[in-house]
């Protein structure tokens, strides 16, 4: 245990406390929505195809800095660990999206439906359809440092699950909205993706090879890397306290709806995590390897599913709700899981 905690402090303050930033963001939003209704008003205003201007600017903060991190040329290397990344893949894109689909559909549309309205339920299950098409492509980094990942296969997974995103994304969330008799504004969905990551995904990649044409690879990452320190952090701490400035008078009425929500995603995220981690058991997939395959799948690209929520269904939608309540709890259930892989290396191959 104690080793555990010595390598938790590998995290940043933003990262290590990110869920208490959540809940005083989630405070700071709630009393702007009840107090200062003046502020979303004016907020809504500035509107395109159902796409928020200023909660775009702040996803771009939020989500270019990590395109920056991601080194393609990496992906020629992807044969090196074929076990792992058929994992990976398959856990990420054949199972979750469909569990997800499967748990959010169970708690909300029949164990909660004395708790949840018809439909309400039918927005919540589409936010944790967005969740669980998107896997995780930047805290993964943090949790496999946690567990002494591999830090280049751990590279590798986010760099092809990126690519896998830009053609698989809106297909698996369009077939899953199209179950859940969920209206599907295709236009918007395609637009949120070209917005939030194909423009960013080209945008970081040739920023990275400018400058490391430019200056070297030692200065971009010692030198350019830093200067977007935090900005991840703070784009979404400000998208949240916008959100929940729309969000606040669905919670102040339902505030048991949080704790509701919280459920299926957080069983979604140990189920997805052994899954992965237990299937690597049985291949023998060395742990530095196996733990980063379970969790890229177990945390998801919660930047991407809180941009599309907000694009598909408005900022005050109880699908918009669900993947922010999805930022909340993953920091602390996946140092939880960081605990578990940790404690059980003994279960596999030395790396």
């Amino acid at each position: 245990m104690n080793n555990v905690k010595t390598k938790e402090s590998g995290l940043g303050i933003f990262q290590k406390y990110l869920t208490l930033w959540v809940f005083s963001c989630i405070v700071i939003g709630v009393l702007i929505g009840k107090f200062l209704p003046i502020v979303p008003e004016t907020l809504e205003k500035f509107e395109y195809a159902n796409v928020s201007i200023p909660i775009a600017i702040l996803i771009w903060l939020m989500i270019f800095p990590m395109m920056l991190k991601i080194d393609f040329s990496c992906i020629k290397d992807c044969f090196k660990h074929p076990k792992g990344l058929s994992i990976t893949l398959v856990s990420n894109w054949l199972i979750k999206p469909f569990t997800m689909f499967l748990f959010a559909s169970l708690f909300f549309t029949f164990i909660f439906k004395n708790f949840i309205s018809a439909d309400l339920a039918k927005e919540y299950i589409a936010g944790a359809i967005l969740l669980g098409a998107a896997p995780c492509t930047a805290m993964v980094f943090v949790w496999s440092y946690l567990t002494k990942g591999n830090p280049g296969y751990t590279l590798l997974q986010v760099a092809i699950n990126d690519l896998i995103i830009l053609i698989a994304f809106a297909p698996i969330v369009s077939i899953l909205l199209g179950i859940s008799d969920i209206a599907i504004p295709y236009d918007t969905l395609f637009l949120s993706v070209g917005l939030f990551v194909v423009i960013p995904l080209f945008a970081g990649f040739l920023t990275r090879k400018h400058q490391i044409k430019k200056n070297g690879n030692e200065c971009f990452e010692k030198k350019f890397l830093p200067k977007f320190k935090y900005i991840t952090e703070i784009g979404l701490l400000f998208t949240l306290i916008i959100i929940f400035s729309f969000q606040g008078e669905v919670i102040l009425k339902n505030p048991l709806h949080i704790g509701l929500i919280a459920i299926p995603l957080i069983i979604q995220t140990f189920f997805i995590f052994f899954v992965a981690y237990l299937w690597a058991k049985k291949w023998e997939v060395p742990h530095s390897i196996a733990a980063p395959a379970g969790m890229i799948g177990a945390s998801n690209f919660f930047e991407l599913a809180v941009a599309v929520a907000i694009s598909l269904f408005g900022l005050n939608s109880g699908a918009t709700l669900v993947t922010v309540v999805g930022v909340l709890v993953e920091v602390p259930v996946m140092l939880i899981l960081v605990r578990i892989a940790n404690n059980t290396k003994e279960w596999f191959k030395v790396a």
